[in-house]
Order: structure tokens, then sequence, then C-alpha cells
């Protein structure tokens, strides 16, 4: 059997990564910080926490990680973990550099010390691309990073190129527009949304407050994505690949159809306290905007062209944006009226 060692292992992509390897009969080893009690409740959500395999890893801390990856020999490492929440970034970039980038430099010495032959998955991120791009952005778009995440993304981003070309190592780099889930996270706008709505239906009377309801993005299922990541370190040659579905959404957009979902008709109108969104057939104010949710430096529009992907990996997004809302609604009205925890 082979073994897959994953970080991240408890994060959305790292749940539904884990999933997918268990289908393919591969071992499963998650990492988890060895000073903090493993958060499993997504790899609980579906079915699979029992299958798989949790090890006591810090990426900050070079001999552990050797360490590890000798005992193991993994045939694969797919680098999930990451500081990936934006907004943090910018309040903790210290922080987020050590966590997004040089545990990935600790990673691949690692690895080519210890097990040379181990392939190589680093997620990298959309955010690398920062802005002013007209049309949409390839393998070979200019980066201009945004913020702090984006910063640290892109140097393990290159690093994962540099030892690709430096010392053959079979390292593939994900450059992944976002995607989305009923297991992301709750921090993340989307989640946000579709949780806070949920909560809304079942009695919340406090609105919902969003930031920049301009900002657009690419969205895409996350079990979509993990697929790619998959077919990226089967393929001979490691590369770098954009995984994206070539469709773009503003938040407002996500707002409105996620409050359908629930069962509320949105209209979008102006107060005192800035632009709002009230359901027509009551005239409550179910969103709000909030300047404490801006940005210091938002990136405004993304969009990927993932054909390359497609030409060379045969993959390409299967679920459409109304789909993806409509199964994140649906999780969270279902977790509340079961009364589950929330992930």
């Amino acid at each position: 059997m082979k073994t897959a060692f994953v970080t991240g292992i408890t994060g959305q992509d790292g749940a539904y990564l884990a999933n997918l390897l268990l289908e393919h009969g591969i071992r499963v080893v998650g990492a988890v910080r060895r000073s903090s009690s493993p958060q499993v409740g997504r790899l609980e959500e579906l079915g699979i926490a029992h299958r798989v395999e949790l090890i006591g890893c810090e990426l900050l801390e070079a001999s552990n990680i050797r360490a590890v990856l000798r005992g193991l020999r993994p045939d694969v490492v797919f680098n999930l973990a990451a500081q990936s929440f934006v907004g943090a970034s910018f309040e903790q970039p210290v922080y987020t550099t050590h966590v997004n980038a040089i545990a990935v430099a600790h990673l691949l010495e690692a690895i080519r010390e210890c097990c040379p032959e181990t392939r190589f998955y680093q997620a990298s991120t959309s955010e690398m691309f920062g802005h002013g791009h007209v049309g949409a952005q390839n393998e070979d778009t200019p980066f201009h990073p945004r913020s702090p995440y984006a910063v640290s993304k892109l140097y393990a981003h290159w690093m994962t190129v540099n030892y690709r070309e430096a010392y053959g190592l079979h390292a593939a780099s994900g450059i992944l527009f976002n995607h989305e889930s009923p297991l992301r996270g709750r921090e993340f706008v989307t989640r946000k949304i579709t949780h806070t709505l949920a909560q809304i239906r079942a009695g919340r009377e406090e609105p919902l407050a969003l930031g920049n309801l301009d900002a657009k993005r690419d969205w895409g299922y996350a079990p979509d994505f993990v697929e790619g990541m998959w077919r990226m370190v089967n393929h001979p040659q490691p590369e770098t690949f954009v995984l994206a579905t070539g469709v773009c959404h503003s938040v407002r957009e996500f707002a409105t159809l996620a409050a359908r979902c629930a069962g509320y008709d949105l209209a979008w109108d102006s107060d005192e306290a800035g632009e709002c969104g009230r359901d027509r057939a009551s005239g409550r104010k179910l969103i709000v905007t909030d300047p404490r949710f801006s940005r210091p430096n938002d990136v405004h529009h993304l969009i990927g062209d993932a054909s390359r992907a497609k030409s060379v990996l045969d993959w390409s997004a299967t679920t459409t944006f109304e789909s993806l809302v409509e199964r994140m609604v649906s999780a969270d009205v279902d977790r509340l009226a079961r009364g589950a925890s929330a992930v």
C-alpha cells in the first residue's frame, strides 16, 4: 500500500483529499501540531476519522520534519497546511510567513535529504496574482501579491519550482482559485454567509455583516479541486497548474443566491449606515456592510484559466456556482436543525 503524508489534514482540503486518497487505496497519514488537540470534525463528518493516522509534526521544526519523513518514507507529500485567512495575515504577517513560507522550505529540504523519490504537492493560491490583469489568469500571468498571505504563498511557490529545477524533485504546484464547500471554515466569507443566513433562518436577530460586496472571485467546489491535486502528483512530469472554474461572481451575488436558498428574496439599498440587503417580503435588514471587514489592500477581481489542466490532466471543474451555494446553505441549515456542531 502506498503512503501519503498530508499536512493540513484537518482542514477543508485535507479532509476531502484524505477521503479521495482512501478511495484509491492509499494509506493516509496526517500531520497535526503536537501542541494542540486535533480538531477532526471535518474528518468525522466525512466518516473517515477512524481510517486516517494522525502523527505529531511541527512544520517549523526542521529536525522534526526530517525524523517524520525518515520514518514514513511516504510516496507523496501534500502540503496543505497554512495560515490561510487573508484578513488575518495583515494582523499576523510574521507568523503567516513562518507557517506558509519557511515551513515549505523545511519540507522541501527534508525531502531532498531524506527521501528524494517522494513526490511533493504545494498548495499555491490565486491570491498570488493580485489584481490589474486583463482577462483570466493562467500559468504565465505575472504575480503581484497584495497581502502578507499572498506574499508568503509566492515564496513557497517559487521554492517548489526551484527544488524541482535544481534538484530534480517531483514537486508540483497547484495554483488554485477559491474553492468552497460545507466544510469551509466559518472565517471565510462564503461560509460566513451561508452559516449566518442559516442562523437567521433559525431565529438569529442580528444581521450578517460583510465587507467589500463588489469583490469578485472564481468560486469552485473543493472536492473537484482535490481531484486536480491527485492528478498533478500522478502526472509523469512535475509542473505548475492553475485550477479554476473560469466563471466569476461577486460577494454580493454569492450572498443574494445564498439568501434565496435560505428562503429570502434580497433587495439591495443604502441607508445612513451604508449598503444593506433586505428581505423583500418583510423589509427586514438581513445583510449590512461593515468597514471592519475591509482589507488594507484588497484584490477586487480574480478569474482563472484552467485550460492547461484540461488539456494535460483532463481536469475541469464540474460543479456549478449555483449548486455549490445550494449545497453549502443546505448543509448549514441541516446542521442547525439537527443541533449538530458546526465545523
